[in-house]
């Protein structure tokens, strides 16, 4: 039995005509009566009721249509995992990030390189929009970013974890040394905030509304750098969430404490809906939820020597 009489039975499902079947086939239709007759004779039953022109299948031969079906699939199953196993070593993948996910973004990127060591990536910061965008283009491979709005028909997506937001404080500003602040405390505060292009600048504004009450926010920015410098100087505090702090954050001094109630946000991963998939890209997509993105984040809080502890 050769897997091209199996290819031969299907074609001729689908077909419903000798000729036709053979055409799709690329052979002759002699050949693919031959090819059918032979399968015939090895599994010892008729497949095909014939006249001068293709008549049906038989009851037995509809079952062993249905396992050549199976067989076919289970085949091209194990083509894709072979290919997977030769090109998984290297590969490309551009991955567009929502800036709050920065240092997510750095986790997922460094276990990525460790499991695929070949393997060479684009990271660009951008809006929601601007990931679904291009991720549709098929300028993006990946996009970790807030899944609200995204059409199911047309994307992806995985959540990998929920935005913990966070207040940040530099020595000067003599706060007292609580454990975790209110939306009311934070308030009080002179704040340093994203600007409102930004998704998790629109969540805080609805936490202190939820608070009942009015941020003192003196300056408004898109970058992280000037956040930094404003908090690390003393001028202002800031909330952003734990998720966008690199690591230069955590290890200059600046005290980070939790915000009561936590506004919980989930972020994921996104990937534009298709029915093949290059290999590293299936890779990538199904190693993220085993990383536990939530306790390498939120162990920030928790490790001495943080911000937490001074």
């Amino acid at each position: 039995m050769f897997v091209r009489q199996l290819h031969y039975l299907v074609a001729l499902a689908e077909h419903r005509h000798f000729a036709h079947a053979a055409e799709a086939c690329w052979v002759s239709q002699p050949a693919l009566s031959a090819g059918i007759r032979q399968l015939e004779r090895e599994l010892g039953i008729m497949i095909i009721r014939r006249d001068r022109r293709f008549q049906g299948f038989t009851a037995e031969g509809e079952r062993v249509l249905v396992w050549a079906r199976q067989t076919l699939a289970s085949l091209e199953g194990l083509r894709q995992e072979a290919a997977l196993a030769q090109r998984v070593a290297g590969g490309h993948l551009a991955i567009g990030t929502v800036p709050s996910a920065l240092r997510a973004v750095s986790l997922l990127v460094g276990e990525y390189r460790h499991a695929i060591p070949r393997l060479t990536l684009e990271v660009f910061s951008l809006s929601s929009r601007e990931i679904l965008q291009r991720l549709k283009h098929g300028e993006l491979h990946l996009g970790l970013a807030y899944a609200e709005g995204c059409d199911p028909a047309v994307y992806e997506s995985i959540p990998l974890y929920s935005e913990r937001f966070v207040l940040l404080f530099g020595e000067q500003a003599g706060l007292p040394r609580k454990q975790a602040y209110s939306w009311a405390d934070a308030a009080r505060l002179p704040l340093c905030l994203f600007n409102h292009e930004m998704q998790n600048r629109k969540i805080v504004d609805a936490a202190f509304r939820v608070a009942g009450v009015t941020p003192n926010v003196v300056v408004e920015t898109n970058t992280l750098s000037v956040l930094y410098e404003e908090v690390r100087l003393g001028e202002a505090c800031s909330i952003a969430p734990l998720s966008a702090l690199p690591d230069y954050f955590l290890a200059s001094g600046i005290a980070i404490r939790p915000i009561e109630p936590q506004q919980l946000s989930p972020m994921s991963l996104l990937r534009i809906r298709e029915e093949v998939s290059p290999a590293v890209l299936t890779v990538a997509w199904e190693m993220a939820p085993a990383m536990n993105l939530q306790a390498q984040l939120d162990g920030v809080l928790e490790t001495p020597g943080s911000g937490m502890d001074r």
